[in-house]
Order: C-alpha cells, then sequence, then structure tokens
C-alpha cells in the first residue's frame, strides 16, 4: 500500500460548524467501508477552503474512483514518498 495526500478544494471548509464535519466524515466512512482494504482514510487537515487529507491505498486510480463516489472533490493526488521532522536531523 501506498501513502497519498489528496487536496480538496471546498469553499469556507474552515468555517464549517462540527456537526457539518461530522456528516461529511460519515459520508466519507459510508463510502469507504466499500472500498476496504484498499483504501484507508487517516486523517484530514482543514484549511480556510481546502482540506488535506492523508490516506492509505493501492493506487492513485482508486482513490479518485472512492472521490467520485463519495462526492468529495479529488483536485490534486500526490504520492508521498517519505516523511520527515525535526527527529531526521539527528540521524
Amino acid at each position: 500500500m501506498r501513502k497519498f495526500l489528496i487536496e480538496r478544494e471546498i469553499p469556507a471548509i474552515g468555517r464549517a460548524e462540527s456537526s457539518e464535519l461530522t456528516a461529511v466524515s460519515r459520508q466519507s466512512n459510508r463510502i469507504l467501508k466499500h472500498y476496504r482494504p484498499n483504501v484507508q482514510w487517516i486523517q484530514s487537515y482543514v484549511a480556510a477552503d481546502k482540506t488535506f487529507c492523508i490516506y492509505v491505498a493501492a493506487s492513485e486510480e482508486i482513490l479518485r474512483e472512492y472521490a467520485a463516489k463519495s462526492g468529495f472533490p479529488a483536485d490534486k493526488i500526490t504520492e508521498i514518498k517519505t516523511i520527515i521532522d525535526p527527529s531526521t536531523a539527528n540521524q
């Protein structure tokens, strides 16, 4: 499985109420269960007009299919090759 970052353009998502984010998460999970074990949602970062979502998936193509069926845009999908953080400097 590979790790991906999905950028989703969603106007005003950063101002969404907690109940709206709960509903969005439930919708995503409803569709996601049909794609297991080939797609796993790890987490999402919500910004003003965009979300950045981390997924583990078998392929970019299956992520695009999942996004289309869920009703959420997948404006840009980028494969994550590696992860670094401040501790990387100490290796």
